[in-house]
């Protein structure tokens, strides 16, 4: 088993000799739930590509651990960027949409209502609903033992998400009707990618017909047609093995 991974504020800067202090929320879990010892293996990391992995020296309390690093692994900008702009689900689908595409590999996550979206983020509401997309991006991250983790953005609207596609390397829209396989398409080695999941009853003609303006086409992923939550870590999946950074 891998070490456990656990968030710091900060890595810029730390190098061999440094004795870190891992506390708060993350100390607590260290030490508390996970009961780490003196002497067991380590992952400390920012989230934004620096990691810090070594052993625990000793605990203080119930919330705070002593880590002497040993290694500075880091995780390099991801080229080309995928960034999968997702339409908001139902209940609790969205958390389920981050948390699997985070595991797979994806650089960002634009929520976005689109106009068929029955779950609307409005107010408190949507500022909790935020806040869970962006802890539950965190605690995948953790997970899945990324050192770099994906930025979930405030929710978009079409026309942000147009704005967005427009300045894509290459922009795309999982949709069903006419389009081609996104299996087949021609993509960019460095640069960016954007791809567009609709919500449960499809994206609209007129949303369509904005980010076709922006250079989006559309394309399908296969036969079945996949639930919201679903599509995105499908396709992420097959854009991160067609583009060589799964290999």
């Amino acid at each position: 088993m891998t070490a456990p991974v656990f968030v710091v504020d900060s890595l810029e800067g730390v190098g061999p000799g440094a004795v870190l202090t891992l506390d708060g929320p993350e100390g607590r879990h260290a030490v508390s739930v996970r009961r780490l010892q003196s002497g067991e293996d380590v992952v400390l990391t920012d989230g934004r590509g620096r990691g810090a992995a070594g052993v625990v020296l000793r605990t203080e309390g119930k919330d705070r651990l002593i880590v002497e690093p040993s290694e500075f692994p880091t995780e390099p900008e991801p080229t080309p960027r995928i960034t999968v702009v997702q339409a908001l689900p139902k209940g609790d689908r969205g958390e389920l949409a981050v948390e699997t595409m985070t595991e797979t590999g994806v650089d960002a996550v634009v929520p976005w209502a689109a106009a068929r979206c029955i779950t609307q983020w409005k107010g408190e509401r949507g500022a909790k609903a935020l806040a869970k997309w962006r802890a539950t991006a965190r605690e995948a991250g953790k997970q899945s033992r990324r050192l770099r983790f994906p930025e979930v953005a405030d929710a978009a609207t079409t026309k942000q998400v147009a704005s967005l596609l427009a300045e894509a390397d290459f922009a795309a829209v999982l949709h069903e009707e006419g389009a081609e396989p996104l299996a087949t398409a021609e993509l960019p080695a460095e640069g960016s990618i954007v791809l567009v999941v609709g919500p449960e009853g499809g994206v609209s003609p007129e949303e369509l017909a904005a980010f076709a303006e922006a250079g989006a086409k559309p394309y399908r992923l296969g036969r079945s047609v996949l639930r919201t939550s679903t599509a995105g870590t499908a396709a992420a999946a097959l854009l991160l093995g067609r583009t060589g950074r799964w290999s």
